[in-house]
């Protein structure tokens, strides 16, 4: 932004404008009358366009590639190229393998090789028939002890939790400052009405003794009896008051309702225990403990009641033996189980609450024993391929009836002579022709991949 305004020449002027070079306007020669020497032909002064008209643009021309242009670096061009084909190459083998994967086809057979396979027949093998369930301990006969008399307060426990109790020991004691002198006075009225009952006969005997001489009249002899009798009464019901409060009492006493085990103890010393209240004791009747489980819906008709039981409790390395005691008479309609108790034998490591697996032994047998590897699953159930006779496979449904540490029971759908292929089956497909693999000789074509 300039200060001054450009000045320029008018239109009808017609002398032109020339622009000198800096180094040549120094370097020039000087005239005699004080002027620079011309050095370059007069080059005219673009002017503006006229208002309204729009001057073109230039085209826009792309920079090119080095590679693209003639004669430009050859090593680049062909480095482009090369890991073009090296994708397309590495595609190529993919969309292969996946087709060949999903079709179930062996690679092998896919190239037209008649794929080889480890297939031999299994045998029978000895195998125990195990239903195998979990629950917990729990005590067989679990007897909560509570006040059944009014509600006092504690003044003293004599027991504790773990400890063994007999049928009528005392395990705590409620305040008794109010019942002991009602007691005492009872215990005297009783007294004084037997006393009284006494003299009231002795009077009647008299009087039925001068009856016959006429002393005492009919009407006085009578009175007596009745004076007699209402004494009589008078002791019935002091007796009857005494036994009440002996008794409520003796109620301020938590004994033990039978011998057993004390699971657990809420009573403190202080505390007002009160009927229908929470249980001051929990005791396990004798001792006894069973297993409560939950077992299959499908395990429930191959167990009876009486069958013998082992259970296992985590920490305890010996198991604890029992019997099966009670089959539940209903299933959960949403959990499809059904009840178990094992009655279990007296031992202090079995504690209620503790977690446990339970095993029965339903049965033993002759059965086909195959590896996880043999033994596919779809919709439509659980199968084996078998090689036939013509070396071809052969779909073949199978019932898996248990799981042992060798691998899979078969309980239906073999007889132990089929020839069944043992891996690589999923890469099988029925009516296929194969090779059987030596015994020890890896199979080839099918690999172990999956």
């Amino acid at each position: 932004m300039g200060a001054h305004p450009e000045q320029k020449p008018p239109p009808d002027s017609d002398e032109s404008v020339t622009w000198l070079s800096r180094d040549r306007a120094a370097s020039a020669p000087s005239s005699g009358h004080g002027e620079l020497a011309r050095t370059a032909e007069p080059v005219p002064l673009p002017l503006p366009p006229p208002p309204g008209e729009v001057t073109p643009a230039e085209p826009y021309e792309p920079p090119v590639a080095p590679w693209n242009v003639p004669g430009g670096p050859i090593p680049t061009r062909w480095a482009a190229i090369g890991l073009g084909v090296l994708i397309a190459l590495l595609a190529i083998l993919g969309v292969v393998r996946y087709a060949n994967r999903s079709s179930g086809v062996p690679l092998a057979s896919a190239v037209g090789s008649i794929p080889l396979v480890s297939a031999r027949a299994p045998g029978l093998s000895p195998v125990t028939a195990t239903v195998t369930f979990s629950g917990a301990i729990n005590a067989r006969y679990d007897m909560p002890i509570g006040t059944q008399g009014d509600a006092g307060r504690i003044t003293a426990v004599y027991v504790d939790s773990g400890e063994w109790v007999h049928k009528g020991q005392v395990l705590a004691r409620l305040d008794d400052s109010v019942l002991r002198p009602q007691v005492v006075r009872l215990a005297a009225a009783l007294d004084e009405a037997r006393a009284n009952a006494a003299l009231a006969q002795a009077e009647y005997a008299r009087a039925q003794a001068v009856a016959s001489s006429g002393a005492l009249s009919a009407e006085a002899i009578e009175q007596r009896r009745a004076t007699a009798v209402t004494a009589d009464a008078q002791v019935k019901v002091a007796a009857a008051q005494l036994a009440e409060y002996q008794e409520r009492l003796a109620q301020t006493e938590v004994r033990a309702p039978a011998d057993g085990l004390v699971l657990t103890r809420s009573a403190e010393v202080g505390q007002i225990a009160t009927p229908g209240g929470s249980a001051l004791f929990r005791l396990a009747k004798g001792g006894e403990m069973e297993m409560r489980g939950q077992v299959a819906e499908q395990d429930l008709p191959s167990l009876e009641v009486g069958q013998p039981a082992v259970v296992h409790l985590i920490g305890i390395e010996r198991p604890f033996h029992g019997r099966v005691r009670l089959l539940g008479a209903v299933i959960d309609p949403q959990t499809r189980l059904g009840e178990i108790r094992v009655a279990l034998e007296n031992d202090r490591e079995l504690r209620p609450g503790a977690f446990a697996r339970g095993d029965v032994t339903v049965g033993r047998g002759m059965r086909p024993v195959l590896p996880q590897t043999a033994v596919l699953s779809d919709e439509e159930g659980t199968y084996v391929y078998v090689v036939d006779a013509e070396n071809r496979i052969e779909r073949r449904v199978v019932r898996v009836s248990d799981t042992t540490a060798q691998g899979l029971v078969i309980g239906a759908g073999l007889t132990g002579r089929e020839r069944v292929v043992m891996t690589a089956a999923a890469f099988l497909r029925p009516g296929e022709r194969v090779n059987i693999a030596p015994e020890g000789a890896a199979p080839a074509g099918t690999g172990s991949s999956s």
